[in-house]
């Protein structure tokens, strides 16, 4: 397959699908997601079609379905991301799933996801 033809689908792909693209890579390769997000940015404005403009400019939900094992560092990044007190923060952690963020750009949701995974968490981004 040739690199231009790779190109060409990862254009086509929703905002969704080019994060499990991204969180898939990271496995398969072995690289951290600071490695790999640039490839996710420097795609995204090329979308050109109207059906992927819209996608573009719609807004996520970050959604929090596991908190892993290390659930102190968790709740830790949570309070970072949202300014909330470590009491609503730890009751995020603890009543999932747990919407930590809403109406937020691709980008911002892919950030948060990518910080709250590396703290050990599960995220879906909706």
């Amino acid at each position: 397959m040739a690199k231009e033809d790779i190109l060409q689908q990862i254009e086509e792909m929703s905002v969704k699908d080019l994060a499990d693209l991204v969180e898939a890579i990271e496995e398969r390769f072995n690289v951290s997601a600071a490695m790999a997000a640039p490839v996710a940015v420097a795609v995204a404005p090329g979308a050109g079609g109207d059906g992927e403009a819209e996608a573009a400019a719609e807004t996520l939900k970050v959604v929090m379905t596991g908190a892993g094992q290390k659930k102190i560092q968790v709740i830790k990044e949570i309070k970072e991301i949202t300014g909330k007190g470590l009491k609503e923060c730890k009751e995020l952690a603890d009543s999932l799933p747990a919407t930590i963020k809403e109406d937020v750009s691709a980008d911002e949701a892919t950030s948060i996801k990518e910080k709250l995974e590396a703290a050990g968490a599960e995220i879906e981004l909706q």
